[in-house]
């Protein structure tokens, strides 16, 4: 007998006529599970038959389950039940047959439910393809957590895994399994990984970034045969090539469920068809998430499925004023340790006519950085590797936001479009996505708070915002008013300090303290005075300070040398691109004995000062920022040393040709 799991309160008399307001939703996935709580929320009883025999879990979260990082308790999701309405959920219930003219669902427990409005949220099934070889013993495949079950116990035995499609599902996959000890290969029929979400540049980088944990990829190519006599053995490839395999996993995409609403008499093509209310052929029927055909699209994400709940939840609660537009498709997940993020249709969009492309490549950091304008305007964006910006790129393209001249080119120079300081989440709009796991905008977690949310417990109860991942965390914080962790400062934050201030002290009396006069007679075998004046000694502090500004030049353009990159970290090179600095400003000193001269000496000597001058409060301000940020005086997000750093490199310029010029002078004179 299938055991019933109440949520809410005691379960009622299930035979209660339709005109009470009765909601049943066929579905435990996350759709689902988040429509119920929205409906119970608005005042309604929800029957929610789950036809998997576990409750209601974070489908993101069985990658971490197969690799053994996560425990079976931390997977499920939340079962909070808002008042003022309930929720009766039976797990291991599935729906056998709907008598729609008299609004009634019999179920596998041999229970009838009546309903007023019914939700489809039937999710999809794995799609396993026609090869030869796919129904022996040995192949699997990878979608829900009965398949998680089974290849952990597979993965007891298994030896080399073959994993069929390098698309998400299949990555995840294989990750799990190389973390049990299997010898892994991926195989892409397209040329290139995460076919629908990545272009050829950002799927080789992904590649890359996958071999190197030791996961064998094998792009272009098809699965000719699964080979064996009882068992999975090996592979055939479509070029004849055989790969050893006693375990293959089949990810080759998914297809909606619709057998139910197809013999129920429902218009279905892909999926369930539905109008932009979300309403089925049937008025009273529903459909969301991976099940529902909105415009000929279905979209594979849990983004999409959370919006469509919103239109749905609002239509059953008489608000006819909210419609469905469809989805951007947007993808943002740590795939096999690696940050992929992709939003828009860009394989559809990039053969648009009047469609920029604008890349941002840096490969010692494996980062690969695409965005795709139409006259002005972000339509699409993708990349591999850490981008700061990706959630405000999703909304970006979400609202079609201009992209100006000096936001290309911040991109092509550092990847980054906008300034960090620009990017609070307090100026978001309500529609921003805060958690891309669960769907939750800012709208949501700002209302919660309203309502009495004090810590991310609470929003986390409250929205289901932060159940996955959880790296939406800093943000959900932001929004509470608690703020990031206490800033921490740079390492060797105490010398930079002390370095840059005595550079900021030599460089000011330079150019305050006055000059040092000429005497009236020449004085032989005085320090001071040949120190000062003598053409040799002048020679030396002329050359040492050439040297030395050199020097300082060469360390400040490492980033753009390959070489010192792997000569030492930024930090070392930025103490000692300081200590340099502070060397520089004493021998200044000692050449010009406080004189700035007049004409283009004088043009040299303020370009000079005021290099020194910003580049020492540049490391006074990176030295001090985690106490400027501790106590007040500068926001979590800014940036203060921005300026005098562009100050000071704005005044290095010109010093090269001035600098050629003063000693051309001398000694042609």
């Amino acid at each position: 007998m299938n055991v019933s799991t109440k949520i809410g309160f005691d379960i009622e008399a299930e035979t209660a006529v339709a005109n009470q307001n009765v909601i049943v939703i066929i579905g435990g996935g996350p759709i689902g599970t988040r429509a119920a709580q929205e409906l119970s929320r608005s005042g309604f009883h929800v029957i929610l038959l789950n036809a998997e025999r576990w409750r209601p879990y974070n489908r993101v979260k069985l990658t971490p389950l197969l690799a053994g990082e996560t425990q079976l308790g931390q997977i499920y999701a939340s079962e909070y039940a808002p008042r003022p309405g309930k929720i009766n959920r039976y797990d291991g219930v599935s729906a056998i047959d709907i008598d729609r003219e008299n609004k009634q669902v019999l179920a596998s427990n041999g229970r009838t439910y009546f309903y007023s409005k019914l939700i489809f949220a039937l999710g999809s099934r794995a799609f396993v393809p026609n090869i030869e070889g796919s129904k022996l013993s040995g192949v699997f495949s990878f979608r829900n957590f009965d398949d998680v079950e089974a290849l952990i116990a597979r993965s007891m035995s298994a030896r080399n895994v073959v994993v069929i499609g390098g698309g998400l599902l299949g990555l995840e996959a294989a990750r799990g399994m190389a973390k049990r000890g299997a010898k892994v290969t991926v195989v892409e029929h397209e040329n290139r990984l995460m076919p629908r979400q990545l272009d050829l540049a950002a799927g080789n980088t992904l590649k890359d970034r996958i071999e190197a944990i030791g996961i064998d990829v094998v792009v272009n190519q098809r699965v000719q045969s699964i080979n064996g006599d009882t068992r999975a053995e090996n592979i055939t490839l479509g070029n004849g090539e055989e790969i050893r395999s006693d375990t293959v996993i089949v990810c080759t995409g998914v297809r909606a469920n619709t057998q139910l609403p197809a013999a129920i008499g429902l218009a279905h093509n892909r999926g369930v068809i539905v109008n932009d209310h979300m309403q089925t052929t049937d008025p009273d029927i529903y459909a969301i998430g991976e099940c529902a055909e909105h415009n000929g699209h279905v979209y594979g994400l849990v983004g999409p499925g959370y919006e469509q709940t919103n239109i749905a939840v609002a239509d059953i609660n008489g608000d006819e004023s909210n419609i469905y537009l469809g989805s951007t498709p947007t993808t943002k997940l740590k795939v096999v340790g690696a940050d992929v993020f992709s939003i828009g249709d860009f394989e559809s969009i990039e053969q648009q006519p009047g469609i920029k492309s604008y890349i941002y490549q840096d490969d010692e950091r494996d980062v690969y950085r695409r965005l795709l304008v139409s006259r002005g305007k972000l339509v699409a964006a993708l990349g591999v590797g850490d981008w700061p910006e990706a959630t405000k790129l999703q909304q970006a393209v979400a609202d079609g936001a201009s992209v100006w001249p000096w936001h290309i080119w911040s991109f092509k120079r550092s990847g980054q479009l906008w300034k960090t300081a620009d990017d609070s989440v307090a100026n978001w709009p309500k529609e921003a996505i805060i958690c891309n796991c669960t769907g939750v905008t800012k709208g949501a977690i700002s209302d919660a708070i309203t309502l009495g949310a004090a810590n991310i417990d609470d929003i986390r109860t409250a929205t289901s915002a932060n159940s996955v991942c959880g790296s939406c965390g800093p943000l959900i914080n932001d929004l509470l008013g608690q703020g990031d962790a206490k800033p921490q400062p740079v390492k060797w934050w105490k010398a930079l300090l002390i370095i840059s201030g005595l550079g900021a002290l030599a460089a000011l009396a330079t150019l305050l303290l006055p000059r040092i006069g000429m005497a009236d007679t020449y004085i032989v075998d005085d320090f001071w005075f040949d120190l000062w004046f003598d053409t040799i000694w002048k020679q030396y502090s002329g050359y040492t300070l050439l040297g030395l500004s050199a020097a300082a030049g060469i360390i400040g353009l490492r980033k753009r040398i390959g070489v010192l990159s792997k000569l030492g970290s930024y930090q070392a090179w930025r103490l000692v691109h300081l200590i340099i600095g502070l060397a520089a400003t004493l021998v200044l000193v000692w050449h010009t004995g406080f004189r700035l001269g007049s004409n283009l000496n004088l043009v040299l000597m303020i370009s000079f000062i005021a290099t020194l001058i910003f580049g020492a409060i540049a490391g006074l301000i990176t030295g001090g920022e985690h106490e400027l940020k501790e106590r007040g005086l500068s926001a979590n997000n800014a940036k203060p040393r921005t300026f005098p750093m562009w100050v000071h490199i704005i005044a290095v310029w010109p010093l090269p040709v001035l600098i050629a010029i003063h000693i051309l002078v001398v000694y042609m004179y």
